[in-house]
């Protein structure tokens, strides 16, 4: 038996996606890394940036079943993907239960698996 709980987050003082301007995914994404880069224990692990990624993180990412695409087509018509992968990104601990995604649809998305 697996449980995987999610929950999506908005940071303070920060508009919904849709209204977001480069700087501030920018501005959020080093938050965001700077922050969960921070944790140990059980929650130690490595942030990825989505600008930038080199081909062998992505293909380990999609094989953890972990990596985001850019939205659908209703993600796209809010106006949700601009910019696009600026200020994007991905968090696991190193026992891999623990994700958060960076402005994938929320600000953040939380899940946690057992």
């Amino acid at each position: 038996v697996s449980t995987r709980v999610r929950c999506g987050r908005s940071l303070d003082g920060y508009p919904f996606n849709p209204c977001l301007t480069e700087a501030q995914y920018k501005e959020m994404e080093e938050k965001v890394s700077s922050t969960l880069s921070g944790l140990g224990g059980e929650l130690k692990g490595t942030f990825y940036p989505l600008t930038g990624m080199s081909k062998e993180v992505q293909q380990k990412l999609i094989d953890d079943h972990f990596l985001f695409k850019e939205g659908d087509r209703f993600l796209q018509a809010a106006n949700a993907c601009r910019f696009w992968p600026t200020g994007r990104g991905i968090f696991h601990n190193d026992d891999k239960t623990f994700l958060v995604w960076c402005n994938e649809e929320d600000h953040l998305r939380i899940i946690s698996m057992q």
